[in-house]
């Protein structure tokens, strides 16, 4: 069976690397799981920083991940971030404020 040996450096470098990139899908991770799982329109406005104008816009856009069949309209918070990664123009529709963030 062949071996690797790494120098110091190289170890050292591998780790940053490996940090570097697990770093933002842990602290993603860790934001959405802070969230409830479904948020409601007054949530929706604080997290985005929008305002109801704006919320309403969101709600009735065909793309967008609003529930409607649970009473009131709920917003998917999984299904949210991943809308507002899907594109640049999703992202600046919302001025999300931290410690929320898309990553």
């Amino acid at each position: 069976m062949p071996t690797t040996i790494f120098s110091q450096g190289e170890v050292q470098e591998l780790a940053s690397e490996i940090k570097r990139q697990l770093i933002p899908v842990l602290i993603e991770e860790f934001k959405q799981s802070e969230l409830p799982p479904l948020l409601d329109r007054k949530q929706f406005m604080e997290l985005a920083g929008i305002s109801p104008t704006k919320c309403n816009e969101l709600f009735n856009r065909a793309d967008f991940p609003v529930n409607r069949e649970l009473g009131h309209p709920k917003v998917p918070t999984k299904e949210f971030f991943n809308w507002l990664q899907a594109t640049t123009q999703n992202a600046q529709e919302v001025d999300m404020k931290f410690p929320y963030q898309a990553i």
